[in-house]
């Protein structure tokens, strides 16, 4: 299912948390609603699950208007979770399941699959107050999804894992894409969102103030940096370069090898000198991180008057 969000502004008092907010999730993507806390994600996304509503503008899935029939085909996972302490967890999870409008012996089949897959099988007649935090996220990632939903969020779904965990968590939302979700990933993860994200917004302060492919993005903000490695007998004629160009030499942890840094437009000059002195390794463009596109941005924008 695609999403269409049309200048979305929503007001509480005083305060602007949205501000004429516009952004298209495509079918079958992973997109990542990004911006720092207060920057008016969480009440996009409680307008998404139509537990508030825009003061103006419209949100179109598939092309039609937002309506209260579109909730049986979303999953959300808040940041703020919450599962019954006392309760048994197959319990739990099969009454959640039932909420959603699956059978209970269908319930029990695909909760069955799911524990299996994320090796909690034994924890089926365990009480929810006798699991990690960690587990207990699990049981709340899998009861969102249970019902297959065309659309699913998730609001820091990373949270309190561990990586290997967390590893297993990607590997499951990249195969929910696969499958035809569209997926909307909060989270202040950057690395996941480079790993995971096809697109994504940035939001600072209830504006949009970014947004594109991911891959797009990190090009546009290119510093024409290089990392080259190189091998050679005598390195120190390899030093003598920092005379001519924007270099930064490190050691590495292989024997006569070093890593060059270089700032500039066209690296082939450095290149062919480098080349006369030692054995080129390797050489690849190095772009921003989302970590460093996302600090940028939001400070240029708080700098503003």
């Amino acid at each position: 299912m695609k999403i269409e969000v049309t200048n979305v502004t929503k007001r509480y008092a005083d305060h602007v948390a949205l501000n004429n907010v516009s952004m298209q999730v495509p079918e079958q993507s992973i997109y990542g609603l990004l911006g720092p806390n207060g920057a008016g994600k969480t009440t996009l996304i409680r307008i998404l699950n139509q537990i508030t509503g825009p003061d103006t503008g419209q949100i179109l899935i598939d092309g039609k208007p937002l309506c209260p029939k579109h909730i049986e085909r979303i999953g959300y996972l808040p940041e703020e979770r919450g599962l019954y302490k006392k309760m048994k967890v197959g319990e739990q999870a099969i009454y959640l399941a039932q909420l959603k409008g699956i059978s209970r012996s269908e319930a029990e089949r695909r909760l069955k699959m799911w524990f299996e897959k994320f090796q909690i099988g034994e924890w089926w007649n365990k009480t929810v107050e006798e699991l990690s935090k960690g587990m207990q996220q699990k049981i709340q990632f899998i009861t969102t999804i249970i019902h297959e939903p065309d659309i699913l969020i998730f609001d820091e779904p990373f949270s309190g894992f561990d990586p290997i965990n967390a590893n297993l968590l990607k590997e499951s939302i990249l195969e929910l894409r696969e499958k035809g979700a569209t997926i909307l990933l909060s989270t202040h993860n950057m690395s996941s969102v480079e790993e995971l994200c096809d697109s994504i917004s940035l939001i600072n302060k209830g504006e949009k103030i970014l947004e594109g492919r991911v891959a797009e993005i990190r090009q546009q903000h290119h510093t024409s940096t290089h990392e080259i490695v190189v091998r050679a007998e005598d390195r120190q004629p390899l030093f003598s370069l920092t005379d001519d160009f924007n270099l930064k030499i490190e050691d590495t942890e292989t024997p006569d090898t070093l890593k060059i840094t270089f700032v500039g437009e066209s690296p082939k000059a450095l290149l062919l000198r480098i080349m006369d002195m030692g054995t080129l390794l390797s050489y690849h463009e190095i772009l921003p991180s989302m970590n460093d596109i996302f600090i940028q941005e939001v400070q240029s924008k708080n700098s503003q008057p």
